[in-house]
Parts: C-alpha cells; sequence; structure tokens
C-alpha cells in the first residue's frame, strides 16, 4: 500500500480562497455551552457566501466565540491555506443579523477580540466593539472593518485604542445571552441564540490566500469520524475534505457522547441530559442537517453511530454502569465518559429517541438510513478486570443477587460464566430494541453493529465475550457487522487482528461480504509512526473480501498529513512530482511526437497498416535551452531531485501549451469537453487536432492551475464546477441531458527523464556544443 505522511505541499496543485471564506470560521466555548457553524446560501445571485452561529448557554457567564485563524491548524497539510499574519491591506464587510444573544449596542456585545503582536513585537490583544462599525440596527447591520484603520476600546474617542493588525494570530467574534454578567449565575433553563455573518467580502491587498486544491484518486477505502473532534468546523468544509482525499461511499459519523444532548437543570445538582424540550440541542441539530445535505451533494452516504457512552458531567446517577463496589464504569478520556446501563430503561429509551433524531434528519435530508449501534458492552475496568453489571437496574435484570466477578480475567466458575451469559442476554435485548426503533422510524434503514475486540475478545479474559460479544448478536440480528481493533493495530499484534476477527466470524456468523473494519487511529502526533500499521490492517481488510473498510478518523488523518493512494499493492499511481521543469531551460526545447503504427507489405507492394497509438507520444529534448553554467546547475539539481527517470514532472511543450492557437488566450469554448446526460458529473479535458470524425482527441491530464474555463451550452460557468485532478472537470451537479460542454486551458505535459544517466561535457559546452536532455511523455 503506498501513503505519505504530508508535512507541507511541496508541488502539489494549489487554488486560492478568500481569506474569511464561510467554510472555514471555527467555534468554542467552555462546557456546557454549545455552538456550532454552518455555510448558508447568500442572499442574492451576486452576493458571497455565509456562516450561522447556533448556540446554547446555560449560566450568565457563558460565551462562545466565532473564530478566524490566520494559520490553519486544521486542514489536512495538503488542502491548508497558507499562514498569513498580515491582515493591514484588508478590508471586511458583512452583514450581522443575530437573535437571542446580547445585541450590538449593549455592554458585552459582540466584540471582535484580536490576538497577535503589536508594532515591536509584543503580544497583546485589541478588542474592537462591532457596534462601532456598524451601519443599521443593533441585530441587523452592515458592518465594514478596515484592518488598516482599525480601532479598539468600548468608548470613541477616551478610550480609543487602535489596532495594528501586521501580526495577528487569531480573531473572534465573542457571542453571549441577554443575561450575561460574566458571572456564574445559573438560567433556570436554557438559552438559545444565533448569529449570521452572510454576503461575507474581504477586499484589499492580501485579501486572496494560497490554498491546497488537491484531489487524492480514489483508493477505495472509506472515512470515519465523529461529532466530538469537529463540531468546531463546518460540515461543508469536513465533507470537501474526506472527498479531495480520495475517500468514497459511505462517512461513519460517531455522533459523539459529549456534544449531542439537552441539558436540563436538577436543581443544585447540576446540568443532566434530557427529553424535555426536545432530543438534540439546538446547534447539534443544524450541524447533522448540513452534513446529512453537504454529504448527500457529494455522493457520500452517512452511517449515523450512537454508542452507549455519555459524558459523565452529565449522566443522572442511576443510568451508570457500576461495579460490584458502586464505582461507576469511567473511561479514560478527560473528562471521563460513563457507559448507560443495558438493563435500565430509561437510560436505554433515552438512547432510542436520540437515534430516532439522527435517523429523523437522515430523511429529512434524503439520505438512505444506516445506523450503527457503536461499542455496546458492558465496561471493564483496564487496571483490575472488574466487570460493572451491578447498577441496581442490572441487578434487578440479572436475578436480583448476581454472584460476584472480582476479576473477569482468567477462570471462572459455572455462575460466573451463567452471570456473564444472562448479562449477554439483556446487551442484545438492548441493542435489538435501539435497532426495532430505527426500522419503526426508517424502515429500510440498515443496522450496523461496531465491535471492538481488544475489549470484547481480550486473550486474558477469554470469557468476557458471553457478555460482551451474546449470541444474541448473531446473524441476522444486524445486517451489517462492523470490527475494530486498533489497539492490536498499533502495539503490532497483527497476530490477534487475524485471529479475533475469525473468532468474530465464527461467534456471529457474519460473511466477509456483510462485514466492515475500521482501521485506526493514532491518538497522539509523535506515534504518527503508527500508521503504517493502519495502512497495512486496511490493506488485509480489503484483501480478505470486506465490504467496506474505514480509515478512523479525520482529525488524526488530517493532524498528521496521512495521504492513500492506493490498496492493491500495485503501483497505481505513478510517482510524480507535480512541478515545472525550469522555465527558462525548457523554452528552447525540440519536439518530436510519434506514432506507433505496424505495416505489413505484401509482395505486391500493398501495405496494410495498424495504428497501435490513439495518440502521438512525444519526446523532447531540453539541452538548445542551456546557455550557462546557472543553467547546467539549475538542471543537475532537477535531474537528482527527480532521481534520474524514476519520478515524472510537468513540462511546458514551446509549441503547444494551450486549447487555443498559440499566442491566443484560452477561451471557455475552445475545445469539446462533452455532452451533458443529466447523470454523469465528471469530464475529461481533451485538445484536438484536426476536424470533424478524423479529429484527434488528446487527453489531457495536466491542466495549468487557475487556467482552465468551462462552459455549458456556449455561456461560461464562473462556478459550480472544480478540477477533481488529473485533468477531470467535475460539476456539482450533473450537465442535463444535451447539455453542450466546452473548456479552455492551458497545459503542460506529463514528462520524464528519458534516461537515468546526464551528460554534460563542460569542454564541448564551451565549445558551443548543446549537451542532450531528452525527456519522454508519462501515459496518464
Amino acid at each position: 500500500m503506498d501513503y505519505w505522511l504530508a508535512e507541507a505541499r511541496g508541488g502539489q496543485e494549489t487554488g486560492v480562497m478568500k481569506r474569511f471564506a464561510a467554510t472555514h470560521w471555527t467555534v468554542n466555548f467552555p462546557r456546557p455551552v454549545m455552538a456550532c457553524v454552518v455555510t448558508i446560501g447568500a442572499d442574492a445571485p451576486d452576493s458571497g457566501q455565509g456562516l450561522r452561529v447556533d448556540a446554547v448557554f446555560h449560566g450568565s457567564g457563558d460565551l462562545a466565540g466565532l473564530i478566524w485563524e490566520a494559520e490553519d491548524k486544521w486542514s489536512h497539510p495538503l488542502l491548508a491555506y497558507e499562514t498569513a499574519r498580515d491582515f493591514r491591506g484588508c478590508v471586511l464587510r458583512f452583514r450581522w443579523r443575530s437573535g437571542g444573544i446580547r445585541p450590538l449596542d449593549e455592554t458585552h456585545g459582540p466584540t471582535l477580540t484580536i490576538e497577535g503582536r503589536d508594532a515591536a513585537g509584543v503580544p497583546r490583544a485589541w478588542y474592537v466593539r462591532l457596534w462601532n462599525y456598524a451601519q443599521g440596527a443593533p441585530e441587523d447591520a452592515e458592518i465594514v472593518l478596515d484592518f488598516g484603520d482599525l480601532v479598539g476600546g468600548y468608548q470613541w474617542p477616551e478610550a480609543a485604542d487602535p489596532v495594528w493588525a501586521g501580526d495577528i494570530d487569531r480573531m473572534f467574534i465573542s457571542l453571549v445571552p441577554p443575561d450575561y454578567d460574566a458571572g456564574d449565575t445559573p438560567f433556570v433553563a436554557a438559552v438559545e441564540g444565533w448569529a449570521e455573518l452572510t454576503d461575507i467580502r474581504c477586499d484589499g491587498v492580501g485579501s486572496v490566500l494560497a490554498v491546497g486544491d488537491v484531489m487524492v484518486p480514489e483508493h477505495g477505502l472509506s472515512m470515519a469520524t465523529g461529532y466530538d473532534d469537529a463540531f468546531n468546523q463546518t460540515p461543508e468544509r469536513i465533507v470537501a475534505a474526506i472527498h479531495a482525499l480520495g475517500y468514497r461511499g459511505d462517512i461513519n459519523h460517531y455522533v459523539g457522547m459529549s456534544h449531542y444532548f439537552r441539558l436540563e437543570r436538577a436543581g443544585e445538582e447540576g446540568l443532566y441530559v434530557s427529553l424535555a424540550v426536545g432530543v438534540l440541542n439546538a446547534p447539534c441539530a443544524a450541524w447533522h442537517r448540513d452534513l446529512a445535505r453537504r454529504a448527500k451533494a457529494m455522493g457520500f452516504g452517512v452511517i449515523w453511530s450512537l454508542s452507549y457512552e455519555l459524558l459523565d458531567a452529565h449522566c443522572w446517577g442511576d443510568w451508570k454502569q457500576r461495579a460490584e463496589n458502586g464505582d461507576p464504569a469511567l473511561t479514560g478520556w478527560e473528562p471521563p465518559s460513563t457507559l448507560l446501563s443495558p438493563a435500565h430503561e430509561g437510560a436505554m429509551a433515552y438512547l432510542r429517541a436520540v437515534a430516532g433524531a439522527f435517523v429523523g434528519l437522515a430523511l429529512d435530508e434524503g439520505l438512505a438510513v444506516k445506523f450503527q449501534v457503536g461499542e455496546p458492552w458492558w465496561w471493564v475496568m483496564p487496571a483490575d478486570g472488574r466487570i460493572c453489571l451491578y447498577d441496581e437496574a442490572a441487578r434487578v435484570a440479572l436475578g436480583g443477587s448476581p454472584v460476584s466477578i472480582a476479576d473477569v480475567r482468567g477462570a471462572l466458575s459455572g455462575a460466573q460464566t451463567a452471570l456473564l451469559d444472562a448479562a449477554g442476554v439483556v446487551l442484545a435485548a438492548s441493542t435489538a430494541a435501539l435497532c426495532a426503533h430505527v426500522k419503526g422510524v426508517a424502515p429500510g434503514a440498515v443496522t450496523h453493529l461496531l465491535a471492538y475486540l481488544p475489549t470484547i475478545l481480550d486473550p486474558l479474559a477469554p470469557e468476557a465475550k458471553r457478555a460482551n460479544m451474546p449470541v444474541g448478536w448473531a446473524a441476522p440480528a444486524f445486517d451489517v457487522l462492523q470490527l475494530e481493533d486498533y489497539d492490536w493495530v498499533t502495539q503490532g499484534r497483527s497476530n490477534l487482528t487475524v485471529r479475533g476477527i475469525a473468532e468474530a466470524t465464527a461467534r456471529l456468523g457474519y460473511r466477509q461480504e456483510d462485514q466492515h473494519y475500521l482501521a485506526g487511529f493514532v491518538l497522539l502526533p509523535e506515534q504518527a509512526a503508527q500508521w503504517r500499521d493502519i495502512a497495512g490492517a486496511a490493506k488485509a481488510a480489503v484483501a480478505r473480501g470486506t465490504a467496506a473498510t474505514f480509515i478512523w478518523a479525520l482529525p488524526q488523518v488530517a493532524r498528521d498529513g496521512f495521504t492513500l493512494f492506493n490498496m492493491d499493492g500495485e503501483d497505481g499511481v505513478q510517482a510524480f512530482d507535480d512541478m515545472l521543469f525550469p522555465l527558462a531551460i525548457g523554452r528552447e526545447a525540440s519536439l518530436a511526437p510519434a506514432f506507433s503504427t505496424q505495416i505489413v507489405e505484401s509482395p505486391s507492394g500493398h501495405e496494410r497498416r495498424s495504428s497501435d497509438w490513439a495518440d502521438a507520444r512525444l519526446s523532447f529534448d531540453a539541452g538548445p535551452g542551456i546557455r550557462s553554467e546557472a543553467d547546467i546547475a539549475a538542471l543537475i539539481a532537477f535531474f537528482r531531485a527527480r532521481r534520474g527517470a524514476a519520478r515524472g514532472f510537468r513540462f511546458t511543450d514551446p509549441y503547444d501549451d494551450r486549447s487555443c492557437a498559440m499566442g491566443e488566450m484560452p477561451g471557455p469554448l475552445d475545445q469539446r469537453l462533452g455532452i451533458g446526460d443529466g447523470v454523469t458529473s465528471g469530464f475529461a479535458l481533451h485538445r484536438h487536432y484536426g476536424s470533424g470524425d478524423q479529429a484527434q482527441a488528446r487527453r489531457i491530464t495536466r491542466p495549468v492551475a487557475g487556467s482552465v474555463r468551462v462552459a455549458v451550452d456556449g455561456v461560461e460557468m464562473v462556478g459550480g464546477w472544480s478540477h477533481a485532478g488529473l485533468g477531470v472537470i467535475a460539476f456539482d451537479v450533473a450537465p442535463a441531458a444535451g447539455a453542450v460542454l466546452t473548456a479552455g486551458f492551458r497545459f503542460d505535459v506529463p514528462v520524464r527523464f528519458a534516461e537515468d544517466r546526464l551528460e554534460i561535457n563542460r569542454t564541448t559546452f564551451a565549445a558551443g556544443e548543446a549537451p542532450s536532455v531528452p525527456l519522454v511523455e508519462i501515459r496518464e
């Protein structure tokens, strides 16, 4: 398997984006606040994209921030925007609308906090009251921020604090509830608020940022991710990244355990999950509705994953699994999560309501419903093997006085194994009820079970599977069995993987074509070397015929730059450096197009000719362009970096590098792209030579970034399409049947050095003899 841990772009495709693009804002907040940001459509055909923030507040000191960072800390390195800390030439305009939060004109109203350094390099922050730059009403205004002439401070002019915007790290707009006082007074009921920034425009020097525009070829794997790790970003950004990195099929999306719920206040005890006024909090519902919409638009399905795990701080005490001495089942995360008891009807009814809410969002957006019960189990204390079967509800379900199991590891008595079998029956009944509820909401739903093998099939606890992989899960209890074993993988224990998958398959009876595999994940950045084993485990899953294999999870993939190329073990992607041959040297190159034709001549002199190639293969000699010793040095450096003939690169043909005649500018009507059929959305660029049926079509795989122009029925499209890589133009919506598609572009030729040896003689070069530097075109 081929993969790469990319630290930064090194010649890959780049594009441009506007600073302050709606897709790349994030949110952050302290618990128990909840907020989300989603992109929303433009108000008018010629206006910019916008964003909406929804928030929920529970106390008088709660605050949420809408954030723009000068450094892109969330994108995969091949997709990140450039770091640009100087904002002085930028003017930001947007329309502000809000409700349920402190308005613009009040104390503690929306304030732009700018964090960076002053002109002397001293770290500091500025506080810019947005109302000072607003025209309109406190909840509906036009705001213009000129970063070259921006002043902080609440009162002007006596409290003026000029901003130096030449070295900014980040800025955020604060959103607070109407009764905010910076204190800690709890609200009796949650307060919901929202704000929208629409028609976002940034003009001036520095308003355009370079951004990665790669499109990794499809490699056969799918992506798993989770809300608790991605809530701060827009769904549009997340789905676009998954697609750009070559993942397809379904997105296995864990709805999380700490951000989806509504909360109610229980006197002095604190906040607890609640169904009193709905199921999902407003930000969560808005975010997931947008996720479903964006996934569908990009051709993805979504597997909605719900686990029995819940943030401990907000879980009702009687819902928790407990060890025999009453200790709650707590995970090792910080803050800790707990596990819901499969025997507690209130807890299980709550999960069914949550599942129904997420399924409802999928139905509303027209997505086929796919639902996963994620890692349901009776918790085993990692330190000492105590199994948490002893909460009050479990005790009742298991006979009132279940036998003691001090340590589930090792040998157990008949009574103890019988207790584990009984616990397995309770667990299987709870998952069956959950799936039945989902199918009641969506009769066509496909159900999945995710089982974490290192815990369920721990070699030190061979009897634990009685409780945590009950025979009640055997096929056809679920439609799909999903397995994960990332601890075994990252520890290099591949033998346990093989054995565990075989045991799960034998015990539950799901065919390989009814199984999924989740590979990963890498917990810490210093553990990035583990991606090698993860990639190997994913390849093995594909080889054994698993229906779908997922990489877990997107935040770690982006953090470590994990870039996957192919899964079949073959060189499906040629080694290619997406960079240009030194331009000055290449301008004087000689050209030799060649075809391959088989000619058979009869005794009478007649010929039979057979053309082996549909297109000419080009050869170049770049030697004539070498005019100085500096050129020779540049050539040798480039040759060594390509390792001779091993790696391809771009070469600009000095005689034919555009869709039109040389010397002219490409136009959107230059070349035929295709005819729409209402279904196909991707069309490959071609350069045609000749006319009519005899025209020869040349496939263009390396268009020059930013040069492509596209038209439909003679009308140029300024949006609604993108270059998906290797010369494929991908339309957001499949062109209508019969639509005539055309394109114009500049292009380079993918080539390599023809030989692994480069001969340059100083004597002959000084005498005026040009060296030979043969290049040959690569078929892509």
